[in-house]
């Protein structure tokens, strides 16, 4: 067990649950997620130095693994679904969580760097802390983001719904 990992889960947990919280569009999802990385953390010997981009990089390729793998499918479709009860006007929220799933989906199916380092950057990292997590000259990180934000406009067209 690392003798750091407390120190490294109190400075660094707030930004793990961001950056899967951005992905997943769930805080209790991306605490569940957290908590995998955090296991995953613990059996590294990745240096203190390195915790945090390690830690944002891993959260990112987590969550996506959950979305990809279709693990919260179920979950979406209910809550889309509302169940007995349900009000015409919940028409606005409905087509907000389907606007959602749909951008998680295309999100899902961009290639794994393009999609972590759009994620990293979207949740607040700095151009610096992207290149300094994935292993990129910091030159390059908005190429790297531009592109799959084009990527991802790409795949919102490409499986848009039929008007």
């Amino acid at each position: 067990m690392r003798t750091d990992l407390e120190e490294v889960f109190r400075a660094a947990y707030p930004r793990v649950v961001a950056v899967a919280a951005r992905v997943l569009g769930s805080r209790h999802e991306a605490e569940d997620v957290a908590q995998e990385v955090f296991l995953s953390f613990a059996r590294t010997a990745v240096p203190p130095g390195e915790a945090a981009g390690w830690l944002s990089v891993a959260a990112a390729h987590t969550a996506l693994n959950h979305l990809r793998t279709g693990r919260r499918r179920a979950a979406r479709e209910s809550a889309v679904d509302g169940g007995p009860g349900v009000q015409p006007d919940v028409a606005d929220a409905v087509v907000t969580l389907e606007e959602r799933r749909r951008v998680r989906s295309a999100l899902a199916r961009l290639p794994r760097r393009q999609a972590v380092a759009l994620v990293l950057r979207h949740s607040g990292l700095s151009y610096a802390e992207v290149a300094a997590a994935l292993d990129l000259s910091p030159g390059s990180v908005g190429t790297t983001v531009r592109r799959a934000e084009t990527a991802l406009r790409e795949e919102l067209t490409r499986h848009a719904p039929p008007d």
